[in-house]
């Protein structure tokens, strides 16, 4: 059952992320709701990105680890905090969740009449003459921009978690988050995530999905640079960690009472 329980939080917190994160990227650059400011697009897009993993890591890290992105599961593999049978299960979940989150919101946006697969997108990402290259960047640019990203952002999720920290550290990750997007957004749309980049690309099609496998292969590049460093930094392997500490067991906290009463 606590399995059950880790596959459907990674499931249900990625499929959100996606939900509201694509959700944000595709009013401010498919609808235009943000103006004639790119900027404006860019800032709020990667402020949802950050809050909403930022809600998640409370609501589910306690129960997964709240990874909600293959790459930084493959990043928890490489330093021996979790078995790969179980991160293979991670990930169908992970990529399962990314794709349901992409499907309820086209569900929703699809139901204005101003909205089209091809025209509105669904945030993906891209580059070249993809507009989600706001500069149009290179296929070399963004596969490169892309590994340094989520480098970035796998490095300080895996060191926040590698060791004791106040809760309140958490909120760290969705600021790493938000700023690699603040950066990221311009060049590529920002991934950082394949099964963020997949649900959209699957839907919308065309251009997008055609150019995704970049954004699965370069944010797995980009976990294992972040591995390594890590590695080399603060040792390795390491005991698996969950964000928060589990709640004590009623027996465990009687049979505390029980041996101080003794004393």
């Amino acid at each position: 059952m606590p399995v059950v329980r880790k596959l459907i939080a990674e499931t249900v917190g990625t499929g959100v992320l996606v939900f509201f994160g694509a959700g944000a990227a595709t009013l401010a650059f498919g609808f235009h709701l943000a103006g004639a400011s790119d900027s404006a697009g860019v800032v709020v897009t990667a402020l949802v990105f950050g809050l909403v993993l930022f809600a998640l890591m409370y609501a589910f890290g306690t129960v997964s680890g709240c990874h909600v992105n293959p790459a930084v599961t493959l990043g928890a593999v490489l330093l021996g905090r979790i078995k790969m049978p179980d991160a293979v299960m991670y990930w169908i979940c992970q990529f399962s969740g990314g794709l349901i989150g992409a499907l309820m919101l086209w569900a929703v946006v699809g139901q204005s009449p101003r909205y089209t697969r091809a025209g509105t997108g669904l945030g993906a990402n891209g580059w070249g003459s993809s507009p989600a290259s706001l500069i149009h960047i290179t296929l070399g640019g963004a596969f490169l921009a892309e590994v340094i990203l989520t480098a970035i952002f796998v490095f300080v999720w895996l060191t926040v978690t590698g060791r004791e920290t106040n809760p309140a550290a958490m909120g760290l990750i969705g600021l790493a988050l938000t700023l690699v997007h603040l950066v990221g957004i311009p060049l590529t749309g920002t991934s950082v995530n394949p099964a963020r980049s997949l649900g959209s690309a699957a839907i919308v099609g065309g251009t997008a999905l055609n150019q995704v496998w970049l954004f699965i292969l370069a944010p797995l590049v980009g976990a294992v640079v972040a591995a390594v460093l890590h590695a080399l930094l603060y040792g390795q392997p390491e005991r698996p960690v969950l964000p928060f500490p589990r709640p004590r067991a009623h027996t465990d906290a009687a049979a505390d009472a029980e041996q101080q009463s003794r004393h």
